[in-house]
């Protein structure tokens, strides 16, 4: 009975190395098609680019407000969070850049030094539930950094007056060491700022030039999302 049980033990252990074998076979197969696969597409023949815009009618118009009322500051649109952020390498870099890496700031004020100070986030007023999980998981990112995000509406931008008003926090903290400074009462100057219907106007000029010349659209800021899935990174925090 002994030796029945013995035999009957090494089979079981056999059928289970011999299973774990198959699927490891069969999984470094799958890898294997899907890393030729990859490797027979070409870059350009088989993704034939298109120019786009870097920014959407509603950015350009927050970009050319921040850029009069903050003379002296660098202003950069659609950044990348991983161009402006350093994380820790102890877990996966990559499994971050899906995260959050590959999310971009729509408007950074910076200072002279491209050292980024506050972000604009320019959202849509009818944003669906994904786009307001992506702008919130950027917020928390970028707040953990010790960088404020100020959320402007798409058609309801801000005066110039409440442009210097909201960000001076900033821009007082950025003009010295990296340590918090007092905000003081003395308001910034106010210098001449064009109305926003002269800044409407010279934009409109300018999608009239891009219509005549065929310039797509930029791609939105959703779209990887949208590739995904509706259940692609709910869960991530």
């Amino acid at each position: 009975m002994d030796i029945i049980d013995a035999g009957s033990s090494t089979a079981l252990v056999a059928a289970a190395a011999l299973l774990l074998t198959l699927y490891f076979v069969r999984r470094r197969g799958r890898h294997g098609a899907a890393r030729g696969l990859r490797d027979a597409l070409d870059t350009v023949q088989d993704w034939p680019p298109e120019a786009a815009r870097v920014m959407t009618v509603q950015e350009r118009q927050a970009y050319e407000l921040l850029r009069r009322a903050l003379p002296g500051y660098m202003v950069l649109a659609q950044v990348p969070l991983s161009r402006f952020l350093r994380v820790p390498t102890r877990h996966s870099y990559s499994e971050w850049l899906q995260r959050v890496g590959s999310l971009s700031a729509d408007l950074a004020v910076c200072d002279t030094g491209s050292r980024v100070l506050a972000v604009i986030d320019v959202r849509a007023t009818d944003e669906t539930e994904r786009s307001r999980r992506r702008h919130d998981r950027l917020a928390r990112v970028l707040r953990a950094a010790g960088i404020r995000v100020h959320v402007w509406r798409e058609g309801h931008l801000p005066s110039p007056a409440e442009v210097r008003t909201a960000l001076a926090h900033d821009l007082v903290r950025g003009s010295g060491p990296m340590q918090p400074v007092a905000v003081t009462s003395r308001p910034m100057p106010l210098i001449p700022v064009p109305e926003m219907q002269e800044l409407d106007a010279m934009l409109a000029e300018g999608d009239a030039a891009a219509m005549r010349e065929g310039e797509l659209e930029p791609v939105p800021s959703g779209f990887f999302d949208d590739l995904e899935g509706a259940g692609a990174g709910s869960g991530r925090r």
